[in-house]
C-alpha cells in the first residue's frame, strides 16, 4: 500500500508540474489574464466530466453527496486529508488539510504568491464538478500561511424544473 500511495501521491505532483508548465507557457505568450481565464476554463471543464458521479445527489442530497465524493477520491485520507467540518441539510464543508499539487509546487520552490495562483485555478475542478452536477459551490483555496489546503462549501442547487406534460 506504501508503494501504491508513493506512486498515487507522485502523478498528482507530476499532474502540478503540468499545470504550471502550462500556465508558465501561457503567460508568456498571451499574458497572465488571458492565461489564467484559459486554464480556469480547461480545469473546470475536467470537473464538468466527473460531475455525473454526483449528479444523483443534486440538487440537496448532501450527505450522499459527501460520501459519494470522499469514496471517489483516490486514497482520500492519504493524499487530501479531508475533514467533514459539517453536514447539514444546507450545507456540506470540507476542509483538506494537504495536497499533493500544493506540495510539488512548493517543493519547486514557486514563489508563493504563484503557488496561490495555481492552487486557485486548480480549485476550478471542484466548481465544474458540482456546479455541473447542480450543488452550488464556495472553493477557498490556500492562500501562504494558512496551514490548510482547499476549504470547500457546498449547499444544494435549484430544483431542476418540473418536466412539462
Amino acid at each position: 500500500m506504501d508503494e501504491f500511495r508513493t506512486l498515487l501521491r507522485n502523478a498528482m505532483k507530476s499532474r502540478a508540474m503540468v499545470y504550471e508548465a502550462a500556465f508558465d507557457e501561457m503567460r508568456k505568450e498571451i499574458g497572465e489574464e488571458k492565461a489564467r481565464e484559459i486554464m480556469a476554463r480547461t480545469i473546470y471543464r475536467r470537473g464538468a466530466a466527473i460531475a455525473h458521479n454526483f449528479a444523483p445527489h443534486a440538487p440537496a442530497d448532501l450527505a450522499g453527496l459527501r460520501d459519494s465524493f470522499l469514496k471517489f477520491i483516490p486514497d482520500a485520507e492519504a493524499q487530501f486529508g479531508p475533514e467533514v467540518v459539517r453536514c447539514t441539510d444546507e450545507v456540506l464543508e470540507i476542509r483538506f488539510h494537504t495536497c499533493p499539487l500544493k506540495e510539488a509546487w512548493l517543493e519547486a520552490n514557486l514563489p508563493a504568491e504563484t503557488v496561490e495562483t495555481l492552487c486557485e485555478l486548480a480549485g476550478a475542478v471542484d466548481k465544474g464538478t458540482f456546479e455541473t452536477a447542480g450543488f452550488e459551490i464556495e472553493v477557498d483555496t490556500w492562500k501562504p500561511g494558512r496551514s490548510t489546503c482547499c476549504h470547500l462549501t457546498i449547499t444544494p442547487g435549484a430544483a431542476a424544473p418540473a418536466a412539462a406534460n
